[in-house]
């Protein structure tokens, strides 16, 4: 998790620093062109690190769901939702490890091994309770033993994510005491729709994406490799103080969605196609731009032209009170009519999912999702068209739920195979 950002400028361009990761020394000249630093900086000034209070109101939403879907205890390991429940970090192993919440009880109760405690405290506030179990006692029998104390019912959500041996050992050294259920109506009834400040990160991390990618293109070349590429890619993102990254597929390979095993080197008249992001205060961006080297085709313009139609379709269609898959149907609409159908024969996968601590999170724009979208929610808008050993064509961006319709995070929308980023 990146825990702080600040501004610093240097030889008169700007970088965003980030903790843990290594700055640009004073001397070294960062050759970032057609930047608008006063943008970049004003739109980074919004990015401020989540602190206690932010934890409070996601533990006091939680509780509220709690009570109102009869779930007397919740249980998250590590992972994405400790994180935005509780700020901690921790890894994931065979000692099982992680917090408990309580519609009655404001703070969360941490179950850890007795011999990581120390390790816990410098994470955990001292103000929370944590419960411990030796090596040769069962963390399981401890949290049915906490749920006792604490818990009105034995009703335990469980995130998730959860691995398959911490539900069994609950479902077998409870004795059947708890009433396992699925917690997702916690986790994800909090996290898919996104407070201003989450939205903020999102903003920053999509924009610098879109910024590392732009500079990276200047060097395309013929001849290269995919990861060449890759590798300045890499490079743009760490200039402004972030890890990203964004992986090439070129020609045939661009029409596998997520790329080919198989290496090319680059040659006039591929499709480029790139899928990548980066994290601002560990919010995701997710951004895919498609072009050309060379002259294209004038079947590689017309497909680029329909995705693209696609995508600002599913942008328009995408407002509070219609449902996951309307979205998806609106712009899967535009590929169909144009001939790329039917279904998922060309566009081969789902139009969006959710984006934020996780690239791909819930809710998800695809045909059978009924749920309703809601202003804060935040997706992927990624319509393709793929023909398979020819080439592909993605477009993606991400975009948020507004009061009255949706808008692009980060700004740079595509304009044309020759011109993969609008003006800033």
């Amino acid at each position: 998790m990146i825990k702080r950002r600040d501004f610093i400028r240097i030889g008169g361009t700007v970088a965003l620093a980030a903790a843990g990761v290594a700055k640009p020394q004073a001397s070294e000249k960062l050759p970032l062109t057609g930047i608008n630093e006063d943008k970049i900086q004003q739109l980074l000034k919004n990015v401020i690190p989540f602190g206690r209070q932010d934890y409070e109101r996601r533990l006091q939403t939680a509780h509220q769901l709690m009570s109102e879907n009869q779930i007397g205890a919740f249980f998250s390991e590590p992972g994405p939702t400790m994180q935005y429940f509780t700020g901690v970090n921790w890894w994931k192993s065979e000692r099982t490890f992680g917090f408990l919440l309580f519609p009655d009880e404001k703070k969360p109760v941490w179950i850890c091994s007795a011999f990581e405690l120390d390790r816990a405290r410098e994470l955990i506030p001292a103000s929370e309770e944590i419960r411990t179990w030796e090596e040769n006692e069962s963390p399981f029998v401890l949290i049915g033993k906490t749920i006792s104390d604490y818990g009105q019912n034995t009703k335990l959500g469980l995130e998730p994510s959860t691995r398959a041996f911490i539900i069994y050992g609950l479902a077998q050294e409870t004795a059947g005491g708890l009433e396992l259920a699925d917690g997702s109506c916690i986790s994800e009834g909090c996290r898919a729709v996104k407070s201003e400040q989450e939205i903020a990160c999102l903003e920053a991390a999509n924009r610098i994406t879109k910024l590392a990618y732009k500079e990276a293109f200047r060097k395309i070349k013929s001849g290269m490799t995919e990861q060449e590429l890759a590798g300045y890619i890499r490079e743009a993102h760490a200039r402004f103080g972030v890890t990203g990254s964004g992986g090439p597929s070129f020609g045939p390979a661009s029409s596998y969605p997520h790329g080919s095993r198989k290496k090319k080197s680059l040659e006039a008249g591929d499709v480029i196609l790139v899928d990548g992001g980066c994290r601002v205060e560990g919010y995701s961006s997710d951004v895919t731009r498609s072009l050309v080297f060379g002259q294209a085709s004038d079947k590689q313009k017309r497909v680029w032209d329909i995705v693209r139609k696609a995508q600002i379709a599913g942008l328009k269609a995408c407002r509070p009170g219609i449902s996951c898959e309307e979205v998806d149907r609106a712009a899967r609409k535009v590929i169909e009519d144009a001939g790329f159908g039917p279904g998922y024969k060309y566009f081969s996968h789902r139009l969006g999912h959710g984006v934020g601590l996780e690239g791909h999170e819930y809710p998800y724009l695809v045909q059978g999702n009924k749920l309703k979208i809601q202003p804060g929610m935040t997706f992927s808008n990624e319509p393709g068209i793929y023909l398979t050993s020819e080439f592909g064509i993605r477009i993606e961006d991400c975009m948020v739920v507004t009061e009255d319709g949706a808008r692009i995070m980060g700004g740079l929308e595509a304009v044309s195979l020759e011109e993969p980023f609008g003006q800033e």
